[in-house]
């Protein structure tokens, strides 16, 4: 697809933004209302984490199977069938009468939200070269706000109307945004892909083999999103809990402090455009680390446990937004291939954290879950380490003229 094919306004830009935003919030509805939904389907605490594994699950199996459609099929029509049938997967969570069929319409709801990577794929492509970062950061930013605002209108929601009327509402929300898109949203004619869908999956695959640069950044967003899994799956679980004992509401309302986040993003983009992304890199990273010294002081102070989240939601970020600025600089023909096999690394993180920080939780308490994370961030800064200390890193595609292979 050519990225001049459609010139990038300001408002398609911020248009695609809280098309993100609103996507990729259902992804996160779930994890203020963990501990409702627990109590409301008689599931152990122990194993209400699996609510987030099955969605990731889901949405794993979307980054193989229908992100690297957009580099093969117009991605307007693919962008507004997968909010059609997430619309639907949401209203089936609503209705959902157990467990059993809570977590597959889960794991459905994960598999549409990928629509989110078909969008900042379809934004990369539609912008010029030089801005290319800038709006990848840009339309970053309102996957970011979705992330963090999912929580805190969750919570809301949840005390008014139940967790089953936030899933109600976010359908609604979802169906409008088809239509809005359906609209707006410039088509685009894709490049022609090898053979076929079997071609375009297969090719999908060897970016692992081949991309070097692909096989770092991978790893990378593999741990931080781990880490930021185990922080945003756990944390609602002693803040439920005595002597806190806040409600869903309140617990949303943690969300707000990682809005730096959201800043980062927009920035870490400009500073990929400028070719300091692993400047950028290390430092989000060391900081990821850090933060988790504040989050291990819930008790003392929630204070605290704010400027982790801050921290943590900063860095995490950061990273996001320069992995992907690297990976699609100058690549825009295979930037659904690309997005999708980047992003099966971070929503196999996210699945892993979620699972694992529940897990700790129910067996030694929230101290674990703060030196999980720790190590698990401790884990990213040093794979980036060994990365500068072994040599120069992979560069980017945009400085290699046919390095990588779809």
């Amino acid at each position: 697809m050519s990225s001049t094919a459609e010139p990038l306004g300001r408002g398609l830009t911020c248009l695609l933004a809280a098309a993100c935003a609103q996507a990729v919030a259902t992804v996160y509805l779930a994890q203020p209302l963990l501990a409702a939904m627990a109590l409301s389907l008689g599931v152990p605490q122990a194993q209400v984490g699996l609510v987030v594994g099955a969605t990731q699950a889901g949405y794993a199996a979307g980054l193989l199977l229908i992100v690297p459609l957009g580099d093969l099929l117009d991605r307007r029509r693919l962008i507004v069938t997968q909010l059609l049938l997430g619309a639907a997967a949401l209203l089936a969570v609503a209705l959902a009468p157990g467990w059993v069929v809570l977590l597959a319409a889960m794991a459905m709801v994960g598999l549409m939200a990928v629509v989110v990577q078909v969008m900042v794929a379809h934004a990369a492509t539609l912008a010029t070269p030089a801005r290319q970062g800038q709006v990848v950061g840009t339309v970053t930013s309102g996957v970011v706000l979705g992330i963090l605002l999912a929580r805190l209108v969750s919570g809301v929601v949840a005390d008014l109307l139940g967790w089953r009327g936030v899933y109600a509402g976010a359908a609604g929300a979802a169906l409008l945004m088809a239509l809005l898109l359906a609209w707006q949203l410039p088509a685009a004619q894709p490049r022609a892909c090898g053979d076929g869908y079997r071609a375009l999956l297969l090719s999908t695959l060897r970016l692992y083999r081949d991309d070097r640069l692909l096989r770092q950044r991978g790893v990378l967003a593999l741990l931080v999103f781990a880490a930021f899994s185990v922080l945003w799956s756990a944390m609602v679980l002693p803040l439920s809990a005595r002597p806190h004992g806040l409600g869903p509401t309140q617990v949303g309302l943690f969300g707000l402090a990682g809005i730096a986040g959201a800043l980062a993003a927009s920035r870490a983009g400009c500073w990929a455009d400028q070719g300091r992304g692993q400047r950028t890199t290390g430092w989000a990273l060391a900081l990821l680390t850090l933060s988790w010294l504040a989050s291990a002081m819930p008790g003392a102070s929630l204070l605290a446990l704010v400027a982790g989240v801050l921290l943590l939601d900063f860095a995490v970020q950061a990273v996001h937004v320069t992995n992907q600025s690297l990976l699609l600089a100058g690549r825009a023909a295979m930037a659904s291939r690309l997005i999708g096999a980047y992003m099966c690394c971070y929503s196999l993180g996210s699945g892993l954290g979620a699972v694992a920080a529940s897990w700790v939780y129910g067996q030694w308490g929230w101290g674990a879950v703060c030196v999980l994370g720790a190590a698990i961030s401790a884990g990213a800064w040093g794979c980036w380490c060994r990365q500068q200390v072994r040599g120069k890193p992979a560069p980017s595609h945009g400085e290699q003229a046919a390095g990588g292979k779809a």
